[in-house]
């Protein structure tokens, strides 16, 4: 499917950002890449393929996001801190620059997804702005900042680390209720390389269940790996539900 290529100067990050757009109308699906990835990989590993039916008719519109983890998440030799800042910048990035850019109107909320680390990415954003997205598809991810700072905390990683932050979150904070208004799908498979994907959805399944937030925790079988042709299904099974929920279908 052909996209559109787009490329802004981000404030945040002091430097011109890239991402791809793929239809014009219906509601917006913000994309993040896995570990180290770019904004084209999804359409590179076929994902945009398995939406195409949805973009076509007009009922979604994609945008891919470009990552930094090589500056963040993966890139352990340097200082921690100035690690997260950097994680802190591109989330800014995301969520007051390219987000304004792409929607269509002042009121719109998002669809968020990503497979491996752009799940981990999903689910943070996703809990940390509910007010901006209204559904999270998160495949295979990881759920708390220890996998990328496993010898170093501050209040930036726990900002960062939902697993940690919503077992904290005051059952007052606004985000509570929010939260149970929202669709929530975590998949996991439970076949080759999911084993710490698992124990992590596990985790966070026990938190969200402890704080009485409603989610789809979906635990494939032991054949399904942490692998593109297993998101290449799973991720239009959940889109499916996702719009058929939003719309009233079901």
């Amino acid at each position: 499917m052909e996209g559109q290529y787009n490329k802004h100067f981000s404030n945040h990050l002091q430097r011109e950002m890239e991402y791809k757009t793929y239809g014009k109308k219906g509601r917006p699906v913000l994309i993040f890449p896995s570990q180290d990835g770019r904004f084209f990989d999804f359409e590179n590993f076929g994902m945009i393929d398995v939406l195409a039916p949805w973009i076509e008719k007009g009922e979604i519109r994609a945008i891919c996001v470009d990552g930094i983890d090589g500056e963040t998440w993966s890139n352990r030799s340097a200082d921690n801190r100035w690690r997260i800042e950097q994680h802190e910048r591109w989330y800014h990035y995301v969520t007051e620059e390219l987000i304004p850019e792409v929607r269509k109107r002042k009121t719109e909320t998002f669809i968020v997804t990503g497979c491996s680390m752009g799940a981990f990415h999903a689910g943070n954003f996703f809990f940390r702005r509910p007010d901006i997205f209204d559904s999270v598809i998160a495949l295979s991810g990881l759920y708390t900042a220890g996998y990328g700072f496993p010898m170093y905390s501050d209040e930036l990683t726990f900002m960062n680390s939902p697993i940690d932050f919503l077992r904290e979150m005051p059952a007052d904070h606004p985000w509570m209720d929010l939260y149970k208004k929202r669709n929530i799908y975590i998949c996991v498979g439970q076949g080759k390389w999911e084993d710490e994907l698992l124990e992590s959805t596990r985790a966070l399944d026990t938190v969200l269940c402890q704080r009485g937030i409603p989610a789809n925790m979906d635990y494939w079988g032991f054949d399904v790996d942490h692998d593109w042709c297993w998101w290449r299904v799973q991720l239009p099974y959940f889109m499916e539900k996702v719009l058929a929920k939003k719309y009233g279908l079901a």
